[in-house]
């Protein structure tokens, strides 16, 4: 009887996490771009994700948060930071940030949760085989551009111009500006360039659209814009102009459509490269991903305030509508 529940007693020992029973609490460092309250949604993603896999805060993890506030000149500081931590892996969302800790360190693992294109930015040396300390997984899907274009010109009738926001000082940013241009071609569609790198800069940005005489508004994918959702929002709406994001926080904000891949889904994807890095597994070895699901979200209240009737094909393959 003894042996067999020693036995039992290291067959449970073993189905524990790595981890946990080598040294005790691992620790997580997570470093965002943007503030706690636009990242809550996708750690909390992260959280359940781990507790899924075993990992429960304060019983065999602890996460250490750290949070740039839209400024990424804090990146640097903020990633060497969690490095005197000695974290045992590092979570991040995007480029900026996953950029900052391949700069940090060279040791200890990173996990993207949502970058853009990391073969393009040498974060990792291909998808198949990420080589260094970093995998995870990318938003990248070059189509999503023109997507968004054929969306607007699908809800505002006789649409010919569009501004695009975007920042050239970004990573990503200007990348979905090149991707966009040929789409438009396709589309008969002239857009108007709307530089902003700064939040200061934004009244300014969308005052030149309105000014410019578009039908529409086309946010490119950047930190500085998804930092400030409410805000290009509420310009948005007070110029009348309808516009189009990738993030469905920004319809949440009272943007009136998003469309892109689900970062909440692909946080909640990102505990299970953090599980196996905890267990034994080297990012090198492990292939990145990419998306899985797409999200159409659109508000109805927001189409209200500016004047516009979304037709009902478009309504009817929204994933999610605000009324």
């Amino acid at each position: 009887m003894k042996v067999l529940l020693a036995v039992i007693g290291f067959i449970f020992t073993l189905a524990a996490p790595v981890q946990a029973q080598t040294r005790g609490v691992a620790k997580i460092g997570v470093l965002s771009p943007f503030s706690p309250a636009v990242a809550e949604s996708w750690h909390q993603a992260l959280r359940q994700g781990l507790r899924d896999l075993g990992w429960i805060e304060g019983k065999n993890i602890a996460i250490e948060y750290r949070f740039a506030d839209g400024k990424s000149d804090r990146l640097g500081p903020l990633a060497a930071e969690l490095v005197r931590q000695k974290v045992d892996v590092i979570v991040t969302a995007v480029n900026t940030d996953t950029l900052a800790d391949k700069n940090a360190t060279k040791t200890i693992p990173v996990v993207m949760a949502s970058a853009g294109d990391p073969v393009a930015f040498g974060l990792v040396q291909s998808l198949a085989r990420p080589g260094g300390n970093v995998t995870g997984l990318s938003q990248i899907a070059p189509e999503l551009s023109g997507k968004r274009l054929e969306l607007l010109k699908e809800m505002v009738p006789h649409l010919s111009r569009v501004a695009v926001l975007w920042n050239p000082k970004g990573i990503t940013s200007p990348i979905s500006w090149k991707e966009s241009q040929e789409p438009a071609r396709e589309l008969g569609l002239h857009l108007e360039s709307i530089e902003v790198t700064s939040a200061e800069r934004l009244d300014k940005g969308v005052e030149k659209a309105k000014s410019s005489r578009v039908g529409a508004l086309a946010i490119m994918p950047d930190p500085l814009f998804a930092g400030n959702l409410k805000t290009i929002a509420e310009l948005a709406v007070k110029s009348r102009l309808p516009a189009i994001f990738h993030l469905p926080e920004f319809v949440d904000a009272g943007g009136l459509v998003a469309y892109g891949p689900d970062r909440v889904d692909m946080f909640r994807r990102a505990a299970s490269y953090v599980d196996k890095i905890l267990k034994g597994a080297k990012p090198a070895d492990l292939p990145v991903e990419q998306p899985m699901k797409f999200e159409l979200v659109i508000n109805l209240k927001t189409a209200k305030q500016i004047g516009l009737t979304i037709p009902p094909q478009v309504l009817a393959r929204a994933d999610r509508v605000i009324k």
